[in-house]
């Protein structure tokens, strides 16, 4: 199966296109079997989506009370005493989902699931890690960093690889796996906390070590105070259970996104760039869609013939 891109005129037109393609779906499966399964991201690239897809719900067009929902990631070491406090901080992306979709259903999903980093005190896990170096591996070529677990001499390592990790991946599968998973792409076509230079092999749920920029950044753009209360770890899925999804959705604006998303396309497959799993992932028969923004389409637009043997097709809405 081909890598279907639409380019769109905008971000409003990019919500609406993307929104349009995940109601159908909803529609489409939801005549075949009882619950959906939609996978989530958060950041501002999905959030007009969401707003068009509440409105939806709402209004009949289909049952939100039959989808079950799994988002990409979560932070580990938020600020907080307790898991409670931790899973409601205002930067936690439990709280986003809340704030943007969750809360805004009139019929609430039979279940929306968020990895458990909440759950893990990121204190015991640096002690841990630093009392146990052969528990674990950092694997990894650029600054993002995953961290591997063997966990044979530590209770605690052992408990977030099972119970975190491999446990996030046992519920999906539980749940029949994703039928459509929405993401967004970093500056360094990264997915989800799946960073440049992480292996793909072994890549379905992730401990993430966050390198120092990324922490710097999220201090300097107001999301923490210091350099102190933002979070070190994360926990997110990787691109090789990312792309076990039977639809992938990819939503991409502004000129920060470029040249990961002409990358990724016109490239090769690299973990370099993680979104480039999606040519393995089209190739394997998934239906990999692309919708972006005029200013990220116009590269692509202007690549076309080189697209084409690539097996892409490209579609021009705007």
């Amino acid at each position: 199966m081909s890598i279907k891109v639409l380019v769109t005129r905008n971000y409003e037109h990019m919500s609406k296109v993307a929104a349009d393609i995940v109601r159908k779906d909803i529609i489409q499966t939801l005549r075949k079997k009882k619950e959906y399964v939609l996978g989530l991201a958060t950041g501002s690239s999905p959030t007009g989506m969401y707003k068009r897809l509440v409105k939806a719900a709402n209004s009949g067009e289909f049952d939100s009370a039959r989808i079950r929902s799994f988002n990409l990631d979560e932070y580990v070491g938020l600020p907080g005493k307790n898991p409670q406090e931790r899973v409601m901080h205002p930067e936690s992306y439990c709280y986003f989902m809340i704030q943007e979709f969750f809360g805004l259903l009139k019929d609430k999903f039979i279940e929306a699931n968020v990895p458990c980093g909440s759950l893990i005190d990121q204190k015991r896990l640096m002690r841990e890690l630093k009392d146990h170096p052969e528990a674990w591996r950092e694997t990894g070529s650029d600054a993002g960093r995953a961290i591997v677990i063997s966990g044979a001499s530590s209770e605690y390592l052992a408990w977030i690889r099972k119970t975190i990790l491999d446990g996030y991946a046992r519920q999906i599968k539980k749940a029949g796996g994703i039928d459509l998973q929405v993401i967004g792409v970093g500056g360094h076509g990264h997915v989800g906390f799946h960073e440049s230079g992480i292996p793909f092999k072994g890549s379905k749920v992730l401990l993430i070590k966050l390198d120092d920029n990324t922490v710097l950044n999220a201090v300097a753009d107001g999301h923490f105070r210091s350099k102190k209360e933002s979070p070190r770890y994360a926990i997110s899925m990787g691109a090789e259970l990312i792309y076990q999804a039977r639809t992938v959705v990819l939503l991409a604006s502004g000129k920060r996104k470029i040249e990961p998303i002409a990358e990724s396309l016109l490239g090769d497959m690299t973990p370099k760039i993680p979104i480039s799993y999606a040519q393995k992932y089209a190739e394997k028969g998934g239906n990999m869609i692309y919708v972006v923004d005029k200013i990220v389409g116009r590269q692509l637009i202007s690549n076309k013939k080189a697209l084409g043997r690539k097996k892409t097709k490209i579609q021009d809405l705007s």
